[in-house]
């Protein structure tokens, strides 16, 4: 019955699945579209929370080594398009919000629940998951997963 709570990521190795989500901006994301590229999911509870703002704005403050290495940011939950804008442009985010609603998206990379679980995915160019925790990992600890 908790088995939600206590369930592991998806494992470093494994195919990130593939998905297609609305930005805040109107836009979509198909992971599938972002090869060659690596990628960061960040998957948090909500919009406006003190740790969720914390960790996205640590990201968005190491935004110029992000982008220097080609990483492309996503913050995903289900909050709405409206939410998801007001909070990224009050907080500066340089990288979109994507609005999963039902936590379909969430559930494909287990950290669905009641509330989504905290969960950051390093996605490499290839597709292939290159760092996968809960919790709120420091930047350079997920770019450390891209090597050199």
């Amino acid at each position: 019955m908790l088995s939600w709570l206590f369930s592991d990521p998806l494992p470093v190795g494994s195919p990130a699945p593939d998905f297609e989500l609305p930005d805040d901006s109107g836009g979509v994301v198909r992971l599938s579209a972002l090869r060659g590229k690596p990628a960061i999911l960040v998957f948090y509870p909500g919009d406006n929370t003190p740790v969720c703002t914390r960790q996205l704005c640590e990201l968005r403050d190491d935004w110029g080594r992000l982008r220097k290495r080609g990483v492309r940011i996503f913050g995903v939950n289900p909050q709405g398009a409206q939410s998801h804008e007001r909070f990224r442009e009050k907080y500066k985010l340089p990288f979109p919000l994507l609005v999963d609603r039902g936590q379909k998206v969430a559930n494909l990379y287990q950290a669905g629940g009641i509330v989504v679980k905290r969960t950051v995915y390093l996605i490499g160019p290839d597709g292939k998951i290159l760092f996968a925790r809960r919790g709120k990992p420091a930047p350079e600890e997920i770019l450390a997963a891209l090597g050199d």
